[in-house]
């Protein structure tokens, strides 16, 4: 940051009285600039034994798979930033949303949260953020073509879960990138 927001003054970074870390500090107006970490919320889709991945048309990882997602807007909830970008990337309606997978990613300033949900009718379509969507079983899933290691990791936890039918709320950090791989056999 090089310039305040809100006079338009260049700002330094310092300690601010009463603070405990560095911020981007206003030189003329004093105003302190927070950054803090942005918030991805989307969707596990599911549609039977089946679950719904959108090849993603933009970077990062263009060509790569991907579960629905996106980051969250000003003025909506969790669940409704979810199915907004389910909506967006798959042309789909979801429904029964369960927050299901929350990570931590400290090295990039981010927070992922996915929410297991059914996947509406069966129908869904690639938007503009999408090259091709489609609905793989277990065994179909492209593991090695996964974008992130977020996506894997919720995919992991899934089928892991599915076979006790029973899914807890999942809370991890990934510290690092961690390129996406097929879990242990």
């Amino acid at each position: 940051m090089k310039f305040c927001s809100q006079c338009g003054a260049g700002v330094s970074q310092r300690i601010p009285e009463g603070d405990n870390r560095p911020r981007f500090v206003c030189l003329e107006c004093q105003t302190i600039h927070y950054q803090n970490p942005r918030i991805i919320a989307g969707c596990l889709p599911v549609y039977g034994e089946q679950v719904l991945l959108c090849r993603r048309a933009i970077e990062p990882r263009r060509g790569f798979w991907t579960l629905p997602a996106g980051f969250m807007e000003n003025g909506e909830t969790l669940a409704e930033a979810a199915a907004r970008e389910t909506r967006e990337e798959a042309c789909a309606e979801v429904a029964s949303l369960e927050l299901y997978t929350l990570f931590d990613l400290p090295y990039i300033h981010q927070v992922y949260m996915f929410f297991r949900a059914e996947l509406v009718n069966g129908r869904f379509a690639s938007g503009e953020e999408s090259l091709e969507v489609r609905l793989f079983h277990e065994h179909e899933i492209p593991w090695s073509e996964l974008a992130f290691p977020t996506i894997g990791r919720t995919l992991e936890c899934y089928f892991a879960d599915r076979q006790h039918a029973h899914y807890p709320i999942r809370n991890e950090a990934i510290t690092r990138w961690q390129k996406p791989s097929p879990p242990a056999v």
